[in-house]
């Protein structure tokens, strides 16, 4: 629920760390906004606040053209007030709904469809279908302005059927067609591929510093590069390769994203994930709090201030790398996951992206794949390839559907995967802010008081006042490590 006291005042203030938090809703005009809006202030008396830019919508408001709501982070959906529409934002923001129905999403996510739009009202104040239908319109919008790419291709990059439904929504949205927003932007077509740069803002505090040096020191050879001031990757998107690129600006709240993809189909989908990397959407300030209340986190907080929680690209690779690194260093783990990588991966057909090679291998390839003789154990080439067939056959196996006791109960029935293991793949391949791999001796080492590491009860009864946030609080002791072992 909005207190609306806060929201006035963040208003009034343009607080740039409610940005995307809330919307402001402007009865004169029938416009809605950031809080951010540099417009002069509209009287109290004819604002209304709304927990989301879809709410808004819903309620016959037009998105404003001077603050871009679809230039803001992400919604409250991510700040802990439910965790099943936190993961039902993050499908939708996959295209769930683009060819599926809500029934299908909640089946998903292990609960009804009664009950999933009476939790989006709840927290999001719109529907499920009203929300996919915003991300599509915005995003289309988001589009038109930073890039050059033709419409017809913007239509279907957003998930819409056709050009014709395209351009009936997005008039009655803003009143005009798709073509009165073109505006010069960097894009260049090569052959089969296009390549587009995008914004993908974020709300402070965020250190790209920390959150690039944690992804530097776990780059898979010929997949990743992180190198003093940006991270680039290959991608497998809608059966083609691509790359990304991000990095800063030297200036505001933003982080920049190239894309180069085979076609524009795949472009909502690499955005949406791509936030996810960086946990773009996060409300740091609620999760500071929150964690800062423990006198053992208060200190790495101050020390690490901005440190999120980084994600993989992709679940399945996740997991791959959380297998492959059981009970070795991270520098062991790389050096592997290379070898695999060059086994089973899908290698680059030129060399435009200097330092990327491969992409990473599906898992129908490493299911087939002679792992033998890539330093790893008889026991653990096993249990990867046990676990590429199971989600070669089952792609929604990896999925957070329902809760993160359900998903773990279902990793570890698996031969080989255990609670740490699961639980890291949770963490770092879905981001899950609740994910705790209480088994790692990383997190034991960082507690330890008077040379003596918790156990792992001790480890799991200290973690319990962290909640929801436990996942959080593992990347800042993991990081407090790191900053110890320099």
């Amino acid at each position: 629920m909005l207190d609306a006291l806060i929201c006035e005042k963040a208003r009034l203030a343009r607080d740039p760390r409610f940005d995307g938090l809330f919307f402001t809703g402007v009865l004169s005009t029938g416009i809605f906004c950031r809080p951010i809006c540099p417009a002069p202030q509209p009287k109290a008396a004819n604002v209304v606040y709304f927990p989301s830019a879809a709410a808004a919508a819903e309620a016959g408001l037009r998105p404003c053209l001077r603050c871009r709501p679809e230039a803001a982070p992400g919604t409250p959906a991510w700040n802990g007030t439910s965790a099943t529409v936190a993961r039902a934002m993050h499908l939708i923001g996959q295209g769930a709904l683009n060819n599926g129905n809500v029934e299908a999403l909640a089946a998903r996510l292990g609960l009804g469809s009664r009950q999933l739009r009476r939790l989006f009202k709840q927290h999001v104040g719109a529907s499920p279908g009203a929300m996919a239908n915003t991300q599509r319109v915005l995003f289309a919008k988001k589009l038109l302005v930073e890039t050059q790419l033709p419409i017809t291709q913007i239509a279907f990059a957003c998930g819409f059927g056709s050009p014709r439904r395209f351009n009936a929504v997005f008039r009655k949205t803003y009143r005009q067609s798709p073509s009165a927003f073109r505006r010069q932007a960097p894009l260049t077509f090569s052959g089969a591929h296009f390549q587009c740069r995008l914004t993908l803002p974020f709300r402070p505090p965020f250190s790209w510093e920390r959150m690039l040096g944690f992804f530097r020191s776990r780059a898979i050879p010929g997949v990743e590069c992180a190198d003093a001031n940006s991270y680039r990757r290959t991608i497998l998107v809608e059966g083609g390769i691509g790359v990304i690129h991000v990095y800063p600006p030297r200036s505001g709240h933003h982080l920049w994203l190239e894309v180069t993809l085979p076609d524009s189909r795949g472009l909502m989908r690499v955005v949406e994930r791509v936030r996810r990397m960086f946990d773009l959407d996060a409300n740091m300030e609620v999760i500071q709090r929150n964690l800062a209340a423990d006198h053992r986190l208060a200190p790495l907080l101050e020390q690490l201030d901005g440190m999120r929680l980084p994600c993989a690209w992709d679940c399945f690779e996740t997991a791959v790398r959380a297998i492959v690194g059981q009970q070795v260093s991270v520098k062991a783990a790389r050096t592997v996951l290379g070898r695999i990588v060059c086994q089973a991966g899908t290698m680059l057909a030129n060399n435009d992206h200097a330092g990327l090679t491969h992409c990473f291998p599906t898992a129908a390839a490493v299911a087939t794949a002679d792992l033998r003789g890539l330093g790893l154990s008889a026991r653990r080439r096993g249990c990867l390839q046990e676990l590429a067939r199971t989600i070669d056959s089952d792609p929604t196996f990896l999925e957070v559907g329902g809760s993160l006791d359900d998903f773990v109960l279902r990793l570890t029935a698996l031969p080989g995967i255990g609670p740490w293991t699961a639980h890291y793949i949770a963490l770092r391949g879905s981001g899950e802010p609740d994910a705790f791999p209480a088994g790692d001796l990383g997190l034991a080492q960082a507690l330890s008081e008077n040379g003596t590491r918790p156990g792992y009860r001790r480890l799991m009864a200290l973690a319990e006042r962290w909640r929801p946030w436990r996942g959080y609080a593992a990347i800042y002791l993991w990081a407090a490590n790191a900053l110890q072992s320099k």
